[in-house]
């Protein structure tokens, strides 16, 4: 019997294709995991792709060319995310609202964390009851809500404001089970790129471990300021292999 296992995703901005490529890993190869998996979690770009990986599947494809969009149209601004006029948070909402189907908020309660920040506090929570769509939808923009990139005022929902979950804990890792993680940046992650600098020093960001390494602050900087599509689609096709590496060291490979 295999013990029950979640999926952390980690905050990481635009590097969410990272994880979109591991999803897919996982989809198509990964069923002896799938088959255990109680829960998906996140922070950011990482509670999106959980959101989807809980409720929409099979709607893979489609975050692929959304983020590939999203992206092309940061980079095209002057000033990027923080061009005036830009509205970020528009564009992210009109994804979500595409992506996510009707029942999303009941597929995700109990199945789904998702880590915000209260803005005035600096206080993490890890919300995982979702009364409507609509409130699951602000909860992911409220996780994603970088303030000043994003815009000026923060996610208002159940009465109090909130921003990024990434601040506080952009690496949820859950109470009960096993939770496999998922993250961009070379560190101690399951799936995670191999780390090739040549210091071994480990910063330690809002509960994720990353080594200190010229390619991770390279990195830490696309994640609000887009790469090029080239090199999106090379970390999606790294997400991919990182996660099949993963699977067939745990032997879960199908």
């Amino acid at each position: 019997m295999m013990t029950v296992l979640n999926l952390s995703f980690a905050a990481c901005g635009f590097l969410g294709i990272y994880h979109l490529g591991a999803m897919e890993a996982f989809l198509r190869h990964g069923h002896k995991l799938l088959g255990s998996l109680r829960a998906c979690a996140g922070a950011s770009a990482g509670a999106l792709v959980a959101a989807v990986m809980i409720t929409a599947p099979e709607k893979l494809e489609h975050c692929k060319d959304f983020t590939y969009r999203f992206a092309d149209s940061v980079r095209q601004q002057r000033f990027g995310a923080v061009t005036p006029g830009y509205n970020f948070m528009l564009t992210l909402r009109e994804g979500i609202e595409e992506i996510l189907p009707t029942e999303a908020h009941s597929l995700a309660t109990d199945r789904l964390y998702v880590s915000i920040t209260h803005s005035e506090s600096g206080t993490n929570h890890i919300v995982s009851a979702f009364t409507s769509r609509e409130e699951l939808i602000k909860v992911l923009l409220a996780s994603c809500f970088v303030p000043v990139y994003a815009g000026l005022k923060p996610v208002e929902l159940r009465g109090k404001k909130w921003i990024d979950g990434g601040f506080t804990d952009s690496l949820p890792i859950l109470p009960v089970g096993r939770t496999i993680t998922v993250s961009p940046f070379a560190g101690r992650q399951d799936v995670c790129p191999i780390h090739r600098g040549r210091f071994k020093t480990q910063l330690r960001l809002a509960n994720m471990n990353i080594m200190f390494s010229v390619e991770n602050l390279k990195r830490l900087n696309q994640a609000l300021f887009p790469p090029s599509a080239g090199t999106m689609h090379s970390l999606c096709e790294e997400g991919f292999t990182d996660a099949v590496k993963f699977l067939k060291r745990e032997g879960w490979m199908s």
